[in-house]
């Protein structure tokens, strides 16, 4: 699929003339429904671009956010019934597991021959519910945003999905709305969105929400601990990129792990791979971990030519360690890197290539690409983490609880259970909270770095 997908995707995309999108901004309106953290972005940049737009989100929530936003450019309306019926365009921006009950709710209120889009991160319920509800004279011409509302669009991933279109002015209509955001543009099928989001998302968040968990359960802020233990470019990444996700809405992952179903094999894997891992590290059987992680090493990386995405010595100042004196010399406790290990080994139990999906790969994605590639690529950097893992036990009980938070996780997304996944995240988030606005800064300057970095 990749060749054809890279081939499609470096045309230009049409997105209509000059004078098309000064009458369409003269004449049509967005409408938002749902303005939690993506929402807004849009509104906000859509009306800054000079185009009408209208929102909404939950009826209680209305004389608060008019009041919010009474100094911005769009307008708030009551409810999705009002956005509908006003707008030519509209975006549902709710959360995956609510996507079916709100398009039914307000899918028949739809202006005629409108188009209708989402922004979930798996379109699969997504456009089982615009089929379902929608009127049958309504296009629907679907996006999304490859990367949180923390970070710049500019440069950005953005997937269109042109799924029914009975006027060919709908998707130039939808391109040019998309242009203000300077994003990269790339059209997919549904399908395909939810497979290539399933393979390069799901695994990383999983990663990354199980080092966070695991902190939490032992009661460890990682940083606090000086040169002895998560020092160094590629620990301030794990650490940075952990509490930038749990910074966040929960319901952002959630959506993608449970509704997706691509999503479900992946995070099993994924914890199959650090709990197998893990029992070889205790079993000290030094060979076979060897062999099994330069088979991983094979398939994923032995087609790589040229820089590393990523180097650790990039990434040394993006820490929230505090800085100290006399440091200079000293080497930290050799980390076992389970949960990098654990991410190579499953993409190699699964056959998935990451390098397939960078054209439209999220940030942080590229990020765990990178330190990963980093880790395996780096001479002597593996063996001296497998040798760490066989014969030092200094992170055991890290390990320990990384595996268990891994597990978790896993069986959370089994299950199906976004009330446990919610309460699950927002006790680790709680612990986190009093340093997301450090981290969050941090994290910012990081990316930036590794977006240059990685051009």
């Amino acid at each position: 699929m990749s060749s054809q997908f890279n081939k499609e995707n470096q045309k230009l995309l049409q997105m209509g003339t000059e004078d098309d999108i000064k009458r369409w901004k003269e004449t049509k309106t967005l409408g938002i429904i749902g303005l939690g953290d993506m929402g807004l972005l849009y509104a906000t940049k859509f009306s800054e671009a000079g185009w009408h737009v209208v929102c909404c989100d939950r009826e209680e929530n209305y004389e608060r956010l008019k009041a919010q936003h009474s100094g911005s450019k769009f307008q708030i309306l009551l409810n999705g019934h009002y956005v509908s019926r006003l707008s030519d365009y509209i975006i549902y921006s709710v959360e995956a597991e609510n996507i079916d009950k709100i398009v039914k709710l307000y899918g028949p209120s739809t202006k005629l021959d409108a188009i209708v889009g989402g922004q979930t991160s798996c379109k699969t319920p997504e456009i089982a519910a615009f089929e379902q509800h929608l009127p049958s004279d309504s296009d629907i011409i679907t996006v999304h945003s490859l990367h949180g509302p923390k970070v710049s669009t500019e440069g950005q991933p953005l997937v269109i999905i042109k799924h029914r279109c009975s006027r060919q002015n709908s998707i130039d209509f939808v391109e040019a709305v998309m242009a203000c955001l300077k994003v990269k543009r790339f059209n997919l099928s549904y399908e395909e969105h939810d497979k290539i989001t399933a393979d390069t998302q799901a695994v990383t968040h999983a990663a990354f929400l199980s080092m966070g968990a695991a902190w939490a359960k032992i009661k460890i802020y990682p940083w606090t601990l000086g040169t002895d233990k998560w020092y160094g470019g590629l620990e301030n990444v794990k650490v940075n990129i952990s509490l930038r996700i749990y910074s966040n809405k929960w319901h952002v992952y959630a959506g993608l792990a449970i509704t997706n179903p691509a999503a479900h094999n992946q995070i099993l894997q994924y914890a199959a791979s650090a709990t197998e891992l893990f029992s070889l590290f205790i079993k000290h059987d030094e060979k076979e971990l060897t062999n099994r992680l330069l088979r991983a090493k094979d398939f994923v990386f032995k087609n790589h030519t040229g820089e590393l995405l990523l180097d650790d010595k990039l990434l040394d100042k993006y820490s929230l360690t505090p800085k100290q004196d006399n440091t200079e010399g000293l080497q930290p406790v050799p980390n076992s890197h389970l949960s990098l290990l654990a991410i190579v080994d499953s993409w190699h139990q699964l056959s998935i290539n990451p390098y397939d999906h960078m054209i439209c790969s999220t940030p942080l994605f590229r990020i765990f690409l990178g330190v990963s590639e980093y880790l395996f690529l780096t001479p002597g950097l593996l063996e001296q983490t497998i040798k760490a893992a066989i014969h030092d036990e200094s992170f055991r009980e890290d390990d320990l609880e990384f595996v268990v938070s891994a597990r978790e996780w896993s069986s959370i997304v089994t299950f199906a259970n976004y009330d446990l996944y919610k309460r699950q995240f927002e006790v680790v988030q709680k612990f986190f909270e009093p340093m997301f606005p450090e981290a969050n800064k941090i994290g910012n300057e990081m990316l930036k770095t590794i977006a240059s970095h990685s051009r």
